[in-house]
C-alpha cells in the first residue's frame, strides 16, 4: 500500500502503529525520527523501524505517507520542517489527542499544502510509552477517528483510513469541533482526574501509608496516571475550552454530591449511584458486544 512511512515519534503510538502496518505489508519500508537518538537506535534494534533519519528533508524524500505521533505540541514545529520538502502524492497525517489545534498548527505550517493533512487519533494506549511498549495488535478492533478537512482529497482521507484499517482499526468520522468536545469529555477529564488524586495522595505526610494500602479499585482508577506527563501537559492546554466546561460541570456535579454527604441524603447518593452503575454495565455490555461481532 506505501512503499516508505515516516514516522515522527516512534513510541506506543507510532511504533505499534508501524508493527502493524509492517504485518499486514512486509515489503513497505518505515523511517524513524525522534528527538532521542538512543529512542530511535533502540526503535531500530526491536524491528520496529527499518532505518533512522536525523534530518526531516531526507526522511521525507519519497515518503508516502508521514504519520506525526509526537506530542501535539510539537505539531506545528515538525510540520515546519517538512513543509518545502513534501513530495506532491504524500499523506501526512497525526495520532494526535485533540484536532482543532493540529488542524490550526497544520494550517499554518503547510498553507496551501493543507490538503495533503488528513488528521486522525487512534483510540488506543496504555500507560507506558517508549518502543518498548509498543504492540502489534495495539490496535485491534480498536476506533479510530479519521478528522477529514474540506481540502482534502476523498483518495487521502480513504488511504488514511486503509492504513489503519490494515492495523485492526475500526473507522469513525468526526468533524475536528465534535472531536474535541468528545474526548474532553470521555478521555482528557478521567486523566485530569486521575493525576489530581494521585498527585494529592502522593502529597500527604503519610502517603505511604496510604498507598500501601491502596487495593484494585484505587489501581485501576487511576491506572492512566502512569501516563505520559509531557504528553498530558499538551494534551491538557491544547484542548483547553473544552475541558474546562467538563471541568466545570464534574465540580458542580461533586459539590452536589458533597451536599448529600454532608446531610447524610443516602437516598440521593443511591439514586447517582444506580444510575453511573446502569450506564457503566450498559457501556461495558455494548463494547463487549462488539468485540465479538465477527470482523
Amino acid at each position: 500500500m506505501f512503499k516508505k512511512v515516516v514516522i515522527f515519534g516512534v513510541g506506543l503510538i507510532g511504533g505499534s502503529f508501524a508493527l502493524a502496518l509492517r504485518r499486514a505489508h512486509p515489503d513497505t519500508q518505515f523511517v524513524g525520527v525522534g528527538r532521542s537518538a538512543q529512542s530511535l537506535e533502540r526503535a531500530r534494534e526491536l524491528g520496529i523501524i527499518d532505518a533512522i533519519a536525523t534530518d526531516p528533508a531526507t526522511a521525507v524524500a519519497g515518503a508516502d505517507l508521514i504519520l506525526l505521533a509526537a506530542p501535539v505540541a510539537q505539531t506545528e514545529a515538525i510540520l515546519t520542517s517538512i513543509a518545502a520538502h513534501l513530495e506532491a502524492g504524500a499523506i501526512v497525517t497525526d495520532a494526535g489527542s485533540t484536532k482543532s489545534d493540529v488542524v490550526a498548527a497544520a494550517r499554518k505550517a503547510l498553507g496551501a499544502r493543507i490538503a495533503q493533512f488528513v488528521p486522525a487519533h487512534p483510540i488506543a494506549g496504555r500507560e507506558k510509552h517508549g518502543p518498548e511498549a509498543a504492540l502489534a495488535d495495539l490496535y485491534e478492533g480498536k476506533k479510530v477517528v479519521v478528522a477529514a478537512l474540506p481540502e482534502n482529497r476523498v483518495q487521502d482521507v480513504e488511504a488514511v483510513a486503509a492504513a489503519w484499517r490494515a492495523c485492526g482499526a475500526v473507522i469513525h468520522h468526526l468533524s475536528p469541533q465534535e472531536h474535541d468536545a468528545v474526548f474532553a469529555s470521555v478521555s482528557h477529564l478521567p486523566h485530569v482526574l486521575a493525576f489530581a488524586l494521585v498527585d494529592d495522595i502522593a502529597r500527604k505526610p503519610h502517603a505511604a501509608t496510604l498507598f500501601q494500602y491502596a487495593a484494585s479499585g484505587f489501581r485501576d482508577f487511576t491506572r492512566i496516571a502512569g501516563s505520559s506527563p509531557e504528553m498530558w501537559r499538551d494534551i491538557t492546554l491544547a484542548n483547553r475550552d473544552a475541558l474546562l466546561v467538563e471541568v466545570d460541570t464534574y465540580l458542580a456535579q461533586l459539590q452536589a454530591m458533597r451536599a448529600m454527604i454532608a446531610a447524610g441524603d443516602g437516598a440521593a447518593l443511591e439514586k447517582i449511584y444506580a444510575n453511573a452503575q446502569h450506564a457503566r454495565l450498559e457501556w461495558a455490555a455494548a463494547i463487549e458486544a462488539a468485540e465479538r461481532k465477527p470482523g
